[in-house]
């Protein structure tokens, strides 16, 4: 039997600070899943857009959001993953949570906030990696501007898949393919950007272009369109590629300051 694990990447529109309406939207995209799978990626703030305005949000709704996932992963047996906007002691978070179908949470708060929009102004910024082991693949789990740092990414813990959910619009979307492709052949680890589509509230579109390369940096899948994505990712395959190129061996060795992993 093949170690694999089996992916379903959501690559949708977002209805505008409206989280009821998009976890019923994203239950709906969801449930077309034909086979199991292990793991489903949602977008960057999948239920309310990339809103620089947390306070117009009940802060009620992360935790609500939190067990609509807990209760999905449970109904299809996968692990849940995606950034949303999350409240607590009067802070503000652009938060990735992991949810097993055990009901296991893992979160991640945005190291990276976009500064170009004003998202450090509003949002806190996380100081610490998220690394998932689940399933026999470590998981490293990240948000839309982290892409731009590779340091931050650096691949010193020998994990096997590096994801981003993003809000990433059209005009920079070149940046998007040729980050996401840099960040797998740097890391010799498999690559996964989720991304949105379709206009926001500010006026901004999205185009999607949800991906997946491997550790040599060819791509695996690819869309423009409103769809859910399925691939099964081989570490067999991973580890093969390693033990031939032996490149993350001669990898720099560094401390990151202010982190506390």
């Amino acid at each position: 039997m093949k170690n694999e694990l089996k992916l379903a990447l959501v690559q949708s529109p977002i209805i505008w600070e409206q989280p009821e309406l998009n976890r019923d939207y994203f239950s709906s995209k969801i449930a077309t899943l034909k086979n199991a799978v292990d793991v489903i990626v949602l977008p960057e703030m999948f239920t309310t857009g990339f809103t620089m305005s947390p306070e117009n949000l009940d802060a009620k709704q992360g935790g609500i959001t939190v067990a609509w996932m807990q209760e999905k992963a449970k109904e299809l047996n996968a692990a849940i993953v995606g950034s949303i906007v999350y409240s607590e002691r009067g802070l503000h978070f652009n938060r990735l949570f992991f949810v097993t179908p055990k009901a296991e949470v893992h979160h991640y708060d945005k190291r990276h906030t976009f500064t170009l929009a004003g998202e450090n102004e509003k949002y806190q910024a996380g100081n610490k990696h998220l690394i998932v082991d689940y399933k026999g693949f470590k998981i490293n789990l990240m948000i839309c501007y982290d892409l731009r740092f590779p340091v931050w990414s650096r691949n010193t813990t020998d994990y096997d898949i590096l994801v981003y959910v993003a809000n990433w619009p059209k005009p920079r979307v070149e940046a998007w393919d040729t980050l996401l492709k840099a960040r797998a052949i740097e890391n010799m680890s498999y690559c996964i950007g989720v991304n949105r589509i379709g206009m926001d509230e500010k006026g901004l579109e999205y185009v999607g272009h949800s991906a997946i390369y491997d550790s040599l940096g060819q791509q695996l899948i690819f869309s423009e369109k409103e769809e859910v994505l399925s691939v099964n990712i081989d570490k067999d395959h991973l580890l093969e590629v390693r033990k031939k190129l032996k490149f993350l061996q001669d990898r720099d060795k560094f401390q990151l300051l202010g982190v506390k992993d």
